[in-house]
């Protein structure tokens, strides 16, 4: 009997606690349940709330695409107003202002005329009657777009062949000849068709000229000491002559081109070097050369800075050195220096290039055609240029009686008196 109680109360006392596992297991599965209700509210509050973000963002979007677009333009707005501004004042610095005026007896006037032109005979001696002078960029035609974003092109400036060269890049020493600029135009494929030269050592930089039927050069081994000029003879392809260039302790002759250390140029009077050196690196110089022998006749020192300097040329014994910016913009010919004394850099007018692709690497002037063979960032252009004679910018003063300026020299004396 005792047993069967004792039974009796096991199973109470396991029943009991069945149920209380029970209660306790039910319990944790509404905690579970409410938790997984809970995180099903959140999830659809942050699905809502992440589709109201995306939606904002997509209107923002919509929004700054729409600002952009009238932003971009308002700038084409601005670009077009400053080219036209730079148009008009390009267009008024041509312009001969309101000049006083001086009466003089003719007689004196062609005595200080005499006086002048002995005094520029002793400075340097000229080589041609040229008194021409740029006055503006008449025209601008881009005629290809081949090679790398620097080289040189050109025609020869001495003889009326006709044919062009190309000189893709600032190292090599592989020159492309064609016929003649239309050729040049027409070629399909880069460079080709055309006939390669192959001159006996590596050029550098973009100084290169044609004249005469020789390719003056620049060596590649320059970097090794002093620039060595090169004379090729294309026709029977030999050197005629090498000479170093002596500028000691030679500089990248502008701030903008590093690649070129001495910039060869041809004009109506020969041969030319713009070149710098560690004597006065803020500066860019001018020297004159024998296109024969390649001795140096004559040298200066101008007041045209190197710093933002991108490319120069010669004409008419004119040194013009054309500037740009760091970020390539709009160029100009900013500094003037004329090696036979009439035109000063201060009187000459400030000429800008009409708006292209990037920076000038290299310009070549041709002075049968008066025509600049530009190379700007891969593409050849040709400028036409719109000239004046110097007499006309040498001095505000006017003469009454025949119509003409004089040059400082003639009116100084005249205002002394």
């Amino acid at each position: 009997m005792k047993g069967l109680v004792v039974l009796v109360m096991l199973a109470c006392l396991a029943t009991a606690q069945h149920q209380a596992l029970i209660d306790y297991l039910e319990r944790r599965l509404l905690a579970i349940e409410d938790r997984i209700s809970l995180w099903h509210e959140q999830t659809a509050r942050y699905a809502s709330e992440l589709r109201e973000l995306k939606q904002q963002m997509v209107a923002q979007l919509e929004n700054l695409d729409k600002e952009k677009e009238v932003l971009r333009g308002s700038l084409d707005s601005v670009g077009t107003r400053v080219d036209r501004v730079e148009r008009e004042l390009d267009y008024l610095e041509t312009q001969n202002g309101a000049q006083p005026c001086v009466d003089v007896d003719d007689k004196l006037i062609e005595q200080q005329v005499t006086l002048v032109k002995e005094k520029q005979k002793a400075k340097y001696l000229k080589q041609s009657d040229c008194s021409d002078m740029i006055s503006s960029i008449k025209a601008m035609k881009i005629l290809k777009h081949v090679g790398g974003p620097k080289g040189t092109w050109a025609k020869d400036s001495g003889l009326g062949s006709g044919k062009v060269y190309v000189f893709n890049g600032t190292d090599g020493d592989t020159v492309n000849e064609f016929p003649s600029v239309q050729d040049f135009a027409r070629s399909q494929g880069g460079l080709s068709p055309s006939t390669e030269l192959r001159l006996p050592s590596r050029w550098r930089g973009t100084g290169h000229v044609v004249h005469r039927g020789h390719v003056y050069y620049v060596s590649r081994s320059a970097e090794e000491g002093e620039p060595r000029v090169i004379k090729y003879d294309m026709r029977n392809g030999t050197v005629v002559d090498s000479a170093v260039f002596p500028a000691r302790d030679h500089v990248p002759v502008y701030g903008l081109s590093p690649d070129t250390v001495v910039d060869l140029a041809v004009d109506e009077e020969g041969l030319w070097a713009v070149y710098a050196s560690r004597h006065d690196q803020r500066h860019v110089s001018l020297a004159k050369m024998d296109a024969d022998t390649l001795d140096v006749e004559h040298t200066w020192d101008t007041p045209c800075a190197r710093e933002n300097a991108e490319a120069a040329f010669v004409i008419c014994g004119t040194l013009y050195v054309v500037y740009n910016t760091q970020q390539p913009g709009r160029s100009r010919i900013q500094c003037v220096f004329d090696a036979n004394g009439v035109v000063a850099d201060e009187e000459a007018p400030l000429v800008y290039f009409p708006k292209r692709y990037g920076a000038h690497a290299s310009l070549k002037y041709n002075p049968k055609e008066q025509l600049l063979y530009a190379w700007d960032d891969g593409y050849q252009i040709l400028y036409r240029l719109a000239m004046k004679k110097k007499l006309e910018f040498a001095d505000p003063g006017f003469h009454s009686l025949t119509g003409r300026s004089l040059p400082t020299a003639i009116l100084d004396p005249l205002r002394q008196s």
